[in-house]
């Protein structure tokens, strides 16, 4: 290696000095051949070996410690294989002629799953002085068949929904319930579910009554009544905006939608608190007790609706399997099968709620004045709730002064100023904690009175330590974009293209402005892309039509195109990525 800098100058030289004309008749110029030319390599699959060779011209080699032998796709590891003996060569070792190096596909399909990517790379001189820039060869091969247990792992991780798709029309009807059972299952382990185990818990609370303590039948009954209720809704939501090519989901964030439904989870804190009771009608009741008896019966319908909102709340969460479903569907029109695989994927989902009904009626104390304190609580879960809907479409500096008026009343509610020497052991905690809830609901109100963007950071105008959002990426006007403003500053970039789609009422968007995209691995290969963000909170019907193009249903989805203008449909990811994998995602896109 130590002769490549040496000879490329050398070749500069030699090139400098046959340009002048005065020289030409005292200098021959030899003929240099392309790297086509000088290197010829294959690759080819055969009985279990991978035979590669790379054939290269009269006085041409590579040098031993350039060659290396890597799998790009579906993830990036390099391989360890057996090279031939190098030859020296004015001080470096060096392959001429043929270099042949055969590798098991055992060994592969031991690394990564499925098909992939061979790639080889290497440097090579002429022996005349002349050397060529790194060269990479690559080559597809087709994997082995993966077991159902590998197919589901792969598909677990996957953030394309076309991908998620093909894969549906592919398998059988079976194998995509079962997949979906497992989407349920991994999503139940996320946040997403969190949220929804206090409005499940304050129904049980609410229902079982002072004089008794909760049956399990009775709790499970009302669980089940919940995650059927939630299965319903993205089954019918998932069915339709397959079918109809709506995007529903989008519609559900309308500013309206959410404020109903914020004020409906208001009206229930402050039924927990005690200042009136929720209940159907006396005449409704009558006709309820006839099919059930009169403790289900009052809470049928009510568990229903919220059911109902629980699928809005996790909705972000559910992105990729939900957008392969309505894909499935809309390319198929198989609205049973879409249909089935999305209701058995919320049941899944609502396997953890169930076993908070089950835990209802066993684990529960006997009924007391703890009951009063259990409902207080989660009626400050459902204000957090009401906050957290309103957040998608209120300022930041609003929200985060609510968030503060929470806090602080909480606070003040838990004792907080209650100089009362008396108070001991857990009240002595639950104070300490309202001193905690005080200080921080006031670090709020005064980020909110500077204009701060996030609960985590009320003090950002103060620190200047704000993170890098996408926005710092793209200073244009983010909304208002068509398919022909698209591809124009496509066109017009040089590099690769990232583009993000997002809007204001999306949670997950949001994560990624302020998680994703801010990390310092992601930043650093984004620097060989053009970023744009594509703001569609408006849903007009530019905004419907950009999505129609790229086959895409709702938001955060993040496209890219190489740098010869090309979508890379293959590429697409929907929901929120983690910083590490979407650092690894960027890479791979060449």
């Amino acid at each position: 290696m130590r002769n490549i800098v040496q000879k490329l100058l050398l070749s500069s030289l030699i090139l400098t000095v046959l340009s002048f004309g005065g020289f030409s008749s005292a200098f021959k110029q030899p003929k240099f051949l392309s790297p086509e030319e000088a290197f010829e390599v294959t690759a080819i699959s055969s009985d279990g070996i991978i035979t590669t060779q790379i054939k290269m011209a009269e006085k041409i080699h590579i040098y031993q410690n350039t060659l290396s032998y890597s799998i790009i796709s579906p993830s990036k590891v390099t391989l360890s294989v057996t090279k031939p003996k190098a030859h020296d060569f004015d001080g470096d070792l060096v392959y001429d002629k043929t270099l042949k190096v055969d590798i098991p596909t055992e060994y592969i399909e031991s690394l990564v799953k499925g098909d992939y990517i061979l790639q080889i790379s290497f440097q090579g001189c002429s022996d005349s002085g002349i050397c060529y820039q790194p060269i990479d060869k690559t080559f597809e091969f087709e994997g082995a068949e993966l077991g159902v247990i590998d197919k589901i792992s792969l598909l677990v991780k996957e953030g394309n929904t076309a991908k998620i798709a093909d894969i549906f029309v592919q398998e059988s009807s079976l194998f995509i319930i079962i997949l979906f059972f497992i989407f349920g299952l991994l999503l139940a382990l996320t946040p997403c579910i969190f949220p929804m185990i206090p409005i499940l818990s304050s129904i049980i609370v609410s229902q079982q009554g002072t004089d008794s303590k909760p049956s399990t039948s009775k709790a499970f009954f009302t669980s089940l009544v919940y995650v059927v209720s939630m299965s319903l809704t993205y089954t019918v939501v998932g069915i339709v905006a397959g079918l109809v090519g709506a995007d529903i989901p989008t519609a559900m964030q309308n500013p309206w939608v959410l404020t109903i439904f914020a004020g409906m989870f208001v009206a229930l804190a402050f039924s927990l608190f005690g200042y009136y009771e929720i209940e159907l009608p006396s005449s409704w009741q009558t006709k309820l007790n006839k099919a059930s008896d009169d403790a289900q019966g009052k809470g049928i319908l009510g568990t229903a609706v919220m059911g109902l909102l629980s699928a809005l709340i996790v909705g972000p969460c559910v992105a990729p399997p939900l957008g392969g479903a309505v894909l499935f569907i809309s390319h198929t029109g198989d609205a049973f099968i879409g249909g089935l695989a999305l209701f058995v994927m919320s049941m899944g989902m609502g396997l953890p709620l169930l076993l908070v009904g089950l835990g209802a009626g066993r684990f529960m104390p006997k009924p007391g004045g703890w009951m009063r304190v259990v409902s207080q609580i989660f009626g400050v879960m459902m204000l957090g709730l009401a906050i957290f809907m309103l957040g998608r479409i209120l300022s930041p500096s609003l929200t985060i002064l609510l968030w503060s008026l929470l806090f602080v009343g909480s606070a003040i509610y838990m004792g907080v100023f209650n100089s009362n020497n008396n108070i001991k052991g857990a009240k002595k905690l639950v104070q300490v904690l309202a001193i905690f809830f005080l200080l921080y609901g006031s670090s709020l109100f005064i980020g909110s009175l500077t204009g701060a963007d996030s609960i985590l950071r009320p003090f950002e105008k103060f620190t200047q330590a704000k993170a890098i959002s996408s926005t710092n990426l793209d200073t244009k006007d983010h909304k208002g974009y068509s398919i022909e403003r698209l591809e124009k500053e496509v066109k017009e970039s040089q590099k690769l293209v990232v583009v993000d789609f997002g809007k204001d009422s999306c949670t997950a968007c949001v994560e990624l402005e302020e998680i994703t995209f801010p990390h310092p691995k992601v930043q650093e290969q984004l620097k060989n892309y053009t970023f744009i963000k594509i703001d569609l909170t408006e849903n007009s019907d530019a905004d419907k039509a950009i999505l129609k193009k790229y086959e895409l249903f709702g938001t955060p989805n993040i496209i890219f195109f190489d740098k010869n203008n090309n979508y890379i449909a293959e590429k697409t990811l929907t929901g929120f990525i983690p910083p590490e994998r979407f650092a690894k995602h960027l890479e791979s896109i060449k």
